[in-house]
């Protein structure tokens, strides 16, 4: 099974963005990518944000920006199984 992607912007990281990616990048269940800009400049100012798998992923607080990730990644985990299950079933 693939690992989800999870990118980091730097200039986010005054939101404490920093902390969460240390942790995901302890985790072996994640590829943890960091980046000096990730093109989301109105998204980086504004509020803690990643990308996972490409899709953004923001939230008012660091802590819920982990919730909001661990959903992500569960939501498309749910929906590849689906997929694969539809295709196995054809």
């Amino acid at each position: 099974m693939l690992k989800p992607v999870v990118e980091f912007c730097s200039s986010n990281m005054h939101h404490g963005t920093d902390r969460l990616m240390r942790a995901l990048e302890q985790d072996d269940r994640y590829e943890v990518i960091e980046y000096g800009c990730l093109g989301n400049c109105g998204e980086c100012y504004l509020s803690p944000f990643a990308m996972v798998d490409g899709e953004i992923v923001a939230a008012d607080t660091v802590e819920e920006l982990e919730t909001a990730l661990q959903e992500n990644v569960l939501r498309k985990a749910a929906e590849r199984e689906a997929l694969d299950k539809l295709i196995d079933d054809l």
